[in-house]
């Protein structure tokens, strides 16, 4: 899924929470939208959203549906933001230097 999927999905608060919910274990359709003021038609599309985004998976049991957090969805934002936190620590670092060079003279 092209990272700009995973990030607009992530986008809504809504969605958000369910992630940070399912990231300490699965969670049917109703766990989830207890902490939230929404109708179920509602949770149901931001579920869907997060699936579509290949963040969250859904399975039927019975008459249930269980929702999973998928992480290696996740793991390209991680990868995104690990490059992102490279690029701006070299940078500081290369501020700290000119700043100590300067001080030098």
């Amino acid at each position: 899924m092209p990272l700009a999927t995973t990030f607009a999905a992530l986008a809504d608060p809504t969605r958000l929470a369910i992630v940070q919910q399912l990231s300490r274990g699965e969670a049917t359709m109703g766990e989830l939208a207890a902490p939230h003021r929404i109708t179920a038609p509602a949770m149901t599309k931001h579920v869907g959203v997060l699936v579509d985004a290949g963040v969250v998976r859904r399975r039927k049991l019975g008459r249930t549906v269980v929702c999973t957090l998928q992480p290696a969805a996740l793991t390209e934002v991680q990868g995104w933001l690990g490059d992102l936190t490279t690029y701006w620590n070299s940078t500081v670092d290369r501020l700290e230097e000119l700043l100590e060079s300067e001080d030098d003279d």
